[in-house]
C-alpha cells in the first residue's frame, strides 16, 4: 500500500481546542485536531451515520459528531459514546518546520 503525505498547513492554523477539515483528494476528507498540544488525524466521517464531524465540537480529546452526539477519541478513534460503535481510522501526523503533515 502506497503511502503519501498531506500537507495539512501550519501549526498556526489551528489553534489549542479547535480542528480543521483537510481535503485528502478522492472526495475523503480528514480531521485534524489540536489537543494538549499535540495535533491528532482522523476521519472526518462518523462511523455511526455519515455525517461530518468538523461540523460538531471538540472537548478535550472527544469530537462529538452534530447528528446524533457520538463521540470519538481523536488520540485513539475510539468511539466514546454512544450511539457510535465502530472506531474512526486514525492517520499518523508529524510536524516539520511549523507544518503539519498526515500520512494517508
Amino acid at each position: 500500500m502506497n503511502n503519501s503525505r498531506l500537507d495539512a498547513g501550519s501549526i498556526n492554523e489551528i489553534k489549542p481546542g479547535k480542528m480543521k477539515r483537510v481535503d485528502a483528494g478522492n472526495g475523503k476528507r480528514i480531521l485534524v485536531c489540536h489537543v494538549d498540544g499535540e495535533f491528532y488525524a482522523v476521519d472526518d466521517m462518523c462511523t455511526h451515520e455519515d455525517a461530518s464531524l468538523y461540523l460538531g465540537c471538540l472537548h478535550g480529546e472527544r469530537v462529538q459528531c452534530s447528528l446524533h452526539g457520538a463521540e470519538f477519541s481523536v488520540k485513539t478513534g475510539a468511539p466514546m459514546a454512544e450511539p457510535a460503535e465502530i472506531p474512526l481510522k486514525t492517520y499518523a501526523v508529524s510536524v516539520e518546520d511549523g507544518r503539519i503533515f498526515v500520512t494517508v
